[in-house]
């Protein structure tokens, strides 16, 4: 990598703890080329714990990437959860192959709220070993501002049995993380797995607020800006 991708000389432990937790995120259908390729460096130079993209953008990300030890993200069923489980298996599958580390899957939301359990956890259980095969780690999107709080429990509930490595608010599409949706989630699954935060989180204040709920992951598009807010210094790109 350039040297442009390397760290900051002087860092603060408060952003640089921030700056660990992030998913340095970039899912508009419009980006670009040139905006991925600075999406990850970006994240190696901020030591972000990884980009998340689009599938059709890892391979990409996975190159520039190369070396660091920012990791590769990219989303499944991706924004509805509504595909079949045999295309989130081929998609899983093919992220995997192209250099993803994690995947990010929309739950089957309409199984989720016609009490099928069985369906969901299935879905999920079925991605979850394709990922866990190849070396990946899978995080399961509730799109908790369309749950209820019983369903939001029972989504957590399924994903542990679905063998989920975190539980994710949301997408961001439809509404954000909140503090409380987030240390519900927590609440549920414990040590047993991670909590993810994502949708709306734009500054510092929110940032710390949900790891303070019980988020280790922070999915946001507003990382450099977070960071920059807790003390760290500017990315002028290569």
């Amino acid at each position: 990598m350039s040297e442009t991708l390397t760290q900051p000389q002087v860092q603060t432990r408060e952003w640089q703890a921030i700056a660990g937790t992030i998913d340095h995120t970039l899912l508009k259908p419009e980006a670009s080329r040139d905006q991925i390729i600075r999406l990850c460096e970006e994240a190696a130079y901020f030591s972000f714990a990884a980009v998340c993209v689009n599938p059709w953008w890892v391979p990409l990300a996975a190159s520039v990437l190369s070396g660091s030890r920012v990791k590769v993200a990219t989303t499944i069923g991706f924004p509805l959860g509504a595909n079949y489980t045999t295309v989130k298996r081929f998609e899983a599958a093919e992220a995997v192959r192209l250099g993803a580390q994690e995947l990010d899957m929309v739950m089957n939301i309409g199984a989720l709220k016609s009490r099928d359990r069985q369906s969901v956890q299935n879905d999920i259980a079925a991605v979850a070993e394709v990922a866990h095969t190849g070396g990946a780690i899978l995080k399961v999107i509730l799109e908790t501002p369309l749950l209820t709080l019983e369903e939001k429990i029972l989504s957590c509930e399924l994903s542990l049995a679905g063998k989920a490595d975190f539980v994710k608010t949301a997408t961001g599409f439809l509404g954000g993380a909140t503090v409380e949706d987030v240390s519900l989630m927590r609440g549920v699954v414990g040590d047993r797995a991670g909590v993810k935060a994502s949708g709306g989180i734009r500054a510092a204040v929110t940032a710390q607020a949900m790891i303070e709920a019980g988020a280790n992951r922070l999915g946001t598009s507003s990382s450099v800006a977070i960071v920059r807010e807790l003390g760290a210094g500017e990315f002028v790109g290569s």
